[in-house]
């Protein structure tokens, strides 16, 4: 029986990205199935209390150190974006209208967005900066932030954002093997290990 991995994230975390990065070829040696699930971080932090290590500023200093440790184990490009946090309503809308409106889209703008934030260190609040990277990836800069405002779409990753407080998630990212939960990028050695079991 084929297993699979459910990915909690949000593309303004970069702890998420780390995952991102290791979550697929873990999945792929594995046989798994990764099924990705959009949530909107700010709504899980204030429904359950938590806040970013960015509000704790000892433990802001250590994470900026550890990212870049983690980055260099997984051989990954990350760069520290400076206009950080930023607010990903917007993106975290148009990732779940991909979903449904163009699944077969949908890595790539994940990826193009991830590297946008990530990797280019873009200020992707900024209304010409977005435009400007999806046009340069090939997509329709009017189509996608269309997508933003359709109710669907909107429904959608409430709906994600809620399931995921139910089940316990308080931060990302988070990943589900069957009913258990493993919190972080540093905790990917755990979901490879459940999915051998």
């Amino acid at each position: 029986m084929s297993r699979s991995v459910e990915f909690y994230f949000d593309v303004g975390s970069p702890t998420s990205y780390l995952a991102y990065t290791q979550l697929r070829k873990i999945c792929d040696e594995m046989s798994a199935t990764l099924i990705y699930r959009p949530i909107l971080l700010g709504a899980v932090f204030k429904a359950t209390g938590n806040a970013s290590p960015n509000d704790v500023p000892a433990k802001a200093r250590y994470s900026i150190k550890d990212l870049a440790r983690f980055a260099k184990r997984y051989q990954v490009p990350l760069t520290l974006n400076p206009h950080f946090p930023i607010n990903t309503l917007s993106l975290m809308r148009a990732l779940t209208a991909a979903q449904i409106l163009q699944p077969q889209r949908f890595i790539e703008l994940l990826e193009i967005t991830f590297g946008a934030m990530w990797v280019d260190a873009l200020d992707l609040n900024d209304p010409e900066v977005l435009p400007a990277a999806l046009m340069k990836a090939g997509f329709d800069p009017a189509e996608i932030l269309g997508w933003v405002s359709n109710p669907s779409v909107k429904d959608q990753l409430k709906i994600n954002t809620e399931e995921a407080v139910a089940r316990g998630v308080f931060g990302a990212p988070s990943m589900f093997v069957d009913d258990e939960l493993y919190f972080g990028q540093d905790r990917l050695d755990f979901v490879r290990e459940a999915l051998t079991e």
